[in-house]
């Protein structure tokens, strides 16, 4: 068989620094993601035209899992604990090619420190992963009707109400200038509570957790089956 080499067509910066912060399903989130070319790639052309489609599919790597090979067999988080299906039958990371696909919302071209980028919406993508191609979403073609997946749902997301602390409110009014979606995107990542599935039972939970977005740690705990975020710490000493 031969062997073809992909090379990226450029990468996105999104607000998740660590998996832990990604929501489980993609456009749960308004997270704004912005596409940056390589520039032996790039011409102004390749996006013409662009702005008439309000969806792209995003051919990306899973550049963080890709030393760790592949099995034939993944945990499946759906059907609970260890059970495990084909890797061909999951959406898990650890694949042979290490390629992932992802429908987006397509948020414009915009011009930053005079390099043209692609600006999209609803990304459940990782800072920094590289971007091997982008197509248009065409309803009439890629949303089939009458489809189902049989599995039992054991993933069922919890929507969980979210309260700021004093502290960690007076933070994000400091920082709404420069960083205008933070608040949003908190209370969107939280309210599905990052837990492992199995610490969803619990209503109360007195470990901290931390999760980064952007160039913040948002600390927060389960109390009475809601989210409290006790404090927004600004990482400064971080490249």
């Amino acid at each position: 068989m031969h062997h073809h080499n992909i090379t990226p067509i450029g990468e996105i910066q999104t607000p998740f620094k660590q998996k832990f912060a990604i929501p489980r399903q993609p456009n749960l989130a308004n997270a704004l993601g912005v596409i940056t070319f390589a520039d032996e790639f790039f011409h102004p052309d390749m996006l013409r035209g662009i702005e008439q489609f309000s969806h792209l599919w995003l051919v990306f790597i899973f550049h963080q899992t890709l030393q760790r090979g592949f099995k034939p067999l993944v945990k499946a988080p759906r059907l609970g604990g260890n059970a495990k299906t084909g890797v061909l039958a999951s959406r898990s990371s650890h694949r042979p090619n290490g390629l992932g696909l992802s429908v987006v919302k397509n948020d414009g071209i915009n011009d930053i420190n005079g390099k043209t980028v692609l600006q999209v919406r609803g990304v459940d993508l990782l800072h920094l992963t590289p971007i091997v191609d982008i197509k248009p979403y065409l309803p009439y073609a890629d949303r089939v009707e009458d489809t189902n997946d049989n599995l039992i749902r054991s993933d069922h997301i919890p929507m969980r109400e979210v309260h700021l602390s004093k502290n960690a409110d007076k933070v994000l009014r400091m920082v709404s200038p420069q960083y205008p979606d933070l608040h949003c995107l908190i209370i969107d990542v939280l309210r599905q509570d990052p837990r492992p599935a199995y610490k969803h039972v619990e209503d109360n939970d007195e470990k901290l957790y931390k999760v980064q977005l952007y160039e913040f740690d948002v600390c927060w705990k389960v109390a009475n089956g809601n989210i409290v975020v006790t404090d927004i710490i600004a990482l400064t000493l971080q490249p």
